[in-house]
């Protein structure tokens, strides 16, 4: 059975001896406390003591799809600002920096980062490590640049076979392009 009560940060919820501390709670000095508002779950099956939020903080975890932007360039990564999580509209509750490996970026193998992202690129990724930092992936086929921009007029590139082009410059460039480039909306 579980048994559900209102509970907020700091208050004491069960003893060491009754309950593991779970979610939404901590151990100190053999009681648990909630760390978060939310409802107090008491698994007595499980022997589990978790607080349930209402609105939990919007933390990414391996798997999530993300949207970001390529802040830098370098031999055998790219660096990323994530800005969105898929599916969700709040904000980001946990670190935003991420990198992506040169052998992450596409199912191909590349050697050169900057023929593959850019900076300035918006990107859709797939997180696949969070500790120690925030690592993505673009080799989904649904991942890779969603949108870019001419590096000379800036002008929004379009897709051309499997490059990228500049209607002003005529320009071609290369890109790890997602499936849907051209069609999502920012």
């Amino acid at each position: 059975m579980t048994k559900k009560i209102e509970v907020f940060p700091g208050d004491e919820v069960a003893e060491v001896e009754e309950y593991l501390a779970s979610d939404g709670t901590f151990e100190h000095d053999g009681k648990i406390y909630a760390s978060q508002i939310g409802i107090l779950e008491l698994d007595d099956d499980e022997c589990i003591a978790r607080v349930v939020s209402p609105n939990p903080p919007n933390v990414l975890k391996i798997n999530d799809t993300v949207y970001a932007i390529v802040s830098d360039i370098r031999k055998t990564m790219a660096t990323a600002d994530v800005v969105a999580k898929d599916g969700t509209r709040r904000e980001i509750a946990s670190d935003t920096n991420a990198t992506i490996h040169v052998s992450k970026i596409s199912p191909a193998y590349t050697d050169d980062v900057s023929r593959e992202l850019r900076k300035g690129d918006f990107i859709r990724a797939r997180v696949i490590g969070v500790s120690p930092s925030l690592q993505l992936t673009t080799k989904d086929d649904h991942c890779g640049v969603i949108r870019a921009l001419c590096g000379t007029c800036k002008t929004e590139l379009v897709k051309k076979g499997k490059n990228l082009y500049c209607p002003e410059c005529e320009r071609s460039a290369p890109r790890k392009l997602a499936d849907d480039y051209g069609d999502v909306k920012i």
